[in-house]
């Protein structure tokens, strides 16, 4: 079975009028050959949340550099790992990478300089600092027999083959502008995770996708949202998928200038039998953005 990986972060429509540079980011991870870990987080972008595209970066890193790190830790009992990623995704996982963003959001504030803000009390006000950097985050870690989902806040993750689109993960929709976020305080009960058992060699063609709430929101229905996701793998199949990544920046710029101005990022891991497919990716984001 051949796999490709490919996706692209976009300036939103309306980022680009305001000079607003994009707050998203994306990070894919192979620790090996069969095995695929991807990521994209939606900086917030208010005035209140002024590094937020340096939130999302260290997001993205973060849930790659933990999941990684679990997934090797298991190199000697694979077969454990399924009964773990199920058992404490919710609490032991969503824990860690709470933390984790946070130790490294504020390693980052000091290491820049800047002034932390102090409560009545004249301690240290660490809410109002990881407050500026508020990200949401979505992950997947993706084998040959099951699929970890993790979502903070919006965004979007689908998993897509001939017989259809089903979602992912089933994460909480909150209506209006408001999401949660990495930098509110026990961020991580707000968490959701799924563990799907599943023989991706049994359902291909087939991808799953990640996308932040840039796309979904320049739809007016979920339906329209969903065709145009699962229209990805007719256009695959016909166009191959060099093509595919090449006209995918274009067509998000397009999606976000036609619907709510938004960025929008999407990363897709598409699976084929055919041994003649040309596995395609983007090596810049197999680098290790934590400093960027």
């Amino acid at each position: 079975m051949n796999h490709a990986i490919f996706g692209e972060n976009v300036q939103g429509a309306s980022h680009i009028r305001s000079g607003t540079e994009c707050q998203d980011s994306r990070k894919i991870v192979s620790p090996d050959d069969e095995t695929i870990i991807l990521a994209v987080a939606d900086g917030h972008g208010s005035s209140n949340c002024p590094y937020s595209k340096t939130g999302s970066k260290i997001a993205v890193n973060v849930f790659c550099d933990i999941i990684r790190s679990l997934y090797e830790s298991y190199s000697d009992n694979y077969s454990m790992l399924p009964s773990f990623l199920n058992r404490e995704g919710d609490t032991h996982i969503s824990k860690a990478i709470d933390s984790e963003w946070k130790k490294r959001v504020l390693e980052h504030h000091r290491k820049c300089k800047r002034e932390i803000p102090k409560k009545n009390d004249d301690t240290e006000n660490m809410p109002a600092v990881y407050k500026q950097y508020g990200t949401t985050l979505i992950g997947l870690l993706i084998t040959d027999t099951f699929v970890f989902g993790f979502q903070l806040g919006d965004g979007d993750a689908f998993f897509v083959n001939e017989n259809g689109i089903e979602r992912v993960i089933d994460a909480e929709k909150i209506l209006g502008v408001e999401t949660h976020s990495l930098s509110r305080e026990n961020a991580w009960e707000k968490a959701v995770t799924s563990l799907r058992m599943i023989d991706i060699s049994e359902h291909v063609p087939m991808f799953f996708s990640l996308s932040t709430d840039g796309y979904s929101n320049s739809y007016s229905t979920e339906k329209g949202f969903q065709d145009a996701v699962k229209e990805y793998l007719p256009l695959i199949k016909e166009h191959g998928v060099p093509e595919i990544a090449n006209a995918l920046p274009d067509w998000l710029s397009e999606t976000s200038s036609m619907g709510c101005g938004d960025d929008i990022t999407m990363l897709i891991a598409y699976f084929v039998n055919d041994e003649t497919e040309e596995a395609f990716s983007d090596d810049e984001d197999l680098k290790d953005e934590r400093d960027q």
